[in-house]
Formats: structure tokens, sequence, C-alpha cells
């Protein structure tokens, strides 16, 4: 009775040694409570072991480079050359920026879209350009330019983000 408690310990112990090697995510501290266990005895019973519960390992999502997505800037502010400058000053944070283009209609309110699996870039642009996260939308085909071709965020410049911007000779608003 004693040797199958001593077998139930270690085979507890062993196993929370294997299996909290085994939730290290590479590149990312493991976030975890260490095992203990509690030998508990009742009279005239065999010892039993309770082992604590694991923490669950959490990572961080890398942050997108910049230069990695391909960013298109519309001009839906009416302002000539609104897109270009905005245009240059993404390409200056190292953004991957394509020619700027004018929109199909003039919006009041500046957005950033994307398409799927690029809202923390989109998020990154907003913030570049010091526009709200709630500036930043799903791109759909309402959005006011005819194509993004092979961009994968879409920035729609309106008075609000045009204003203050010096005008460029750069072909494209």
């Amino acid at each position: 009775m004693i040797l199958l408690g001593l077998f139930v310990l270690a085979t507890v112990l062993l196993l929370g040694q294997v299996h909290r090697a085994s939730t290290t995510v590479t590149g990312s501290p493991p976030t975890s409570v260490p095992a203990s266990t509690t030998p508990t005895t009742a009279p005239g019973s065999a010892p039993t072991t309770t082992a604590a519960p694991h923490a669950a390992t959490t990572t961080t999502a890398p942050k997108a480079k910049p230069s990695n997505v391909p960013v298109l800037v519309a001009n839906a502010s009416g302002k000539p050359g609104a897109a270009a400058s905005v245009t240059t000053a993404l390409q200056v944070a190292g953004w991957n920026v394509q020619a700027p283009i004018n929109a199909t209609a003039n919006v009041s309110t500046s957005s950033v879209y994307y398409v799927a699996g690029q809202k923390t870039a989109a998020t990154a642009v907003a913030a570049t350009l010091h526009l709200p996260p709630s500036a930043v939308l799903p791109y759909t085909t309402a959005a006011p330019v005819s194509t993004i071709g092979t961009a994968e965020i879409l920035v729609v410049v309106a008075p609000d983000l045009a204003t203050g911007l010096s005008p460029t000779t750069t072909a494209g608003n």
C-alpha cells in the first residue's frame, strides 16, 4: 500500500516536470505556476496526492514591421496634394507606400481600412498619423476608392487629416 502511494507521488511529480517543460513557447517567457503536491492520508487508507493546476502560457504577437505592409493613400479631402503629403509622411516613418490616388468621393472623417489579418498594422498606421483607434476599419467595397490593388491598408484622407499638411508636387492627390 505504501509502495503504491510512493509510486503515485513519483508519477505526479515526474509528469508535472514533463508537462511544465512542454508548455514553454520559443521566443517568449512562459507564465506558469509551479506544480506542488500535497500528500493526504485518511485513517485506514492509502496516501493520495493532489497536484496544483497549471496556469496558461501566454504569448505576444510580433509587432508589424512597417516596411512589410503595402499602404495606399487616397485623397478624399478636396485639398490638392493631401494624399501625396500623407504618403510622404508614411514613407518617412518606414511604411511601404504605393503611389497616392484620388478617392471616388470626398468624406468628412479620415479612416484607415485593412484587409484580413492586417488590423495590427492598420492600427499602427493610424497611430503614425495621430488618428484615433476608432478610425481603423475592416476594408469593404464601400470605401471611397475603385480598387486597392495589392495594398493591404488603405488610408482615406479627409479634411481632418489634410488640415495643416504642406502640399507636395508629387503626382496624385
